[in-house]
């Protein structure tokens, strides 16, 4: 089994070194692949130096299994060709492919089974915001259908890179210090405030960010679910949160929603607002599952049900997922 990161100087391939490590993924050789600054640079993994290649249309991806591409949606579209024609699986994180029919687009606690059917040798990797929502919404959608979804989002630094949560600690150092703070990566200084954008508008006065929760959810559920969903950036450095209202077929009790969130795959039950016990991201950063918390039936909808959740956005909202699908083909014998 070979094994190939691009874009690994990234904050995406850097997790992706933590997680095949700390999930001990079975491969024999690891092939590193980066821009033509990238190239040349060198990064130890299980204490063997490898050294960074720069990403060019040849055959170097020739005898490699599976691809994990984290370096923007441009590099994905110019060189999926590149990357796939001898076979490998392209297991993409960016949006480049998402909503195209002839890729699938996967959550493995979800709709595992859409990663085997796969025309053009492409798998993509959904939005972090998406993934966290779907893998909750599942628990619910097992017991009824869920007709419609509200949710307000609450998004780290870290979703908009390695750069970006270096900006936020960095402003609040400058402004400690009286100075003006340097702002590149998001519209607004970020430190001591919250910006009520993601990604640009679209023409419905929605952000690319809030229709990708819409139409991903439709795709990975098989469902006619309704989202509507307003992404705010928040102070944090890494771990989004979510507040999602949901309208099921029937009504469901808390007792049933709880029992459903604890024996789901993928999730942990932290919720006991008696002892002010839920989920932040002060300490879900860096943890592997999505954590629900703060269930409550919708006070205006008696089919309705509102739940908290938090999630690392680099971690299962990006690299860890996408490691979950190609263990998930490894397992039924789907890798070539």
């Amino acid at each position: 089994m070979t094994v190939a990161i691009v874009g690994v100087s990234g904050a995406v391939g850097q997790e992706f070194l933590r997680v095949l490590d700390e999930r001990n993924f079975p491969f024999d050789e690891l092939v590193l692949f980066g821009s033509s600054r990238s190239a040349g640079s060198s990064y130890t993994f299980r204490g063997k130096s490898y050294t960074v290649k720069e990403l060019k249309h040849n055959d170097d991806f020739k005898g490699i299994d599976i691809a994990f591409t984290s370096a923007g949606g441009g590099t994905s579209v110019e060189f999926a060709d590149t990357i796939t024609k001898h076979g490998a699986v392209m297991i993409d994180n960016s949006s480049a492919f998402r909503m195209d029919t002839d890729v699938p687009l996967v959550v493995p606690e979800v709709n595992a089974e859409d990663a085997l059917n796969r025309p053009r040798g492409i798998i993509a990797n959904p939005n972090c915001t998406t993934i966290q929502m779907v893998v909750a919404l599942k628990a619910i959608e097992n017991i009824s259908h869920i007709k419609k979804v509200h949710v307000s989002t609450y998004q780290a630094a870290s979703g908009a890179g390695a750069t970006a949560m270096a900006e936020l600690v960095k402003q609040y150092e400058q402004l400690q210090k009286g100075e003006e703070p340097t702002i590149e990566k998001f519209a607004y200084q970020l430190a001591y405030n919250v910006i009520p954008q993601v990604d640009v508008f679209t023409d419905n006065g929605y952000t690319k960010e809030e229709m990708k929760m819409y139409n991903e959810t439709r795709k990975i559920m098989h469902s006619d679910i309704e989202v509507s969903a307003t992404c705010v950036r928040v102070p944090v450095i890494r771990a989004h949160s979510e507040v999602t209202w949901v309208e099921t077929e029937r009504p469901i009790s808390i007792e049933e929603a709880r029992k459903a969130f604890a024996e789901a795959e993928g999730i942990i039950l932290q919720d006991d607002p008696a002892n002010k016990d839920y989920a932040m991201p002060l300490f879900v950063a860096d943890k592997e599952p999505v954590y629900v918390s703060r269930i409550r039936k919708d006070l205006t909808n008696p089919n309705g049900l509102t739940f908290w959740t938090v999630s690392d956005q680099i971690k299962k909202g990006a690299a860890l997922n996408a490691v979950q699908i190609a263990e998930y083909l490894i397992k039924v014998g789907n890798i070539k």
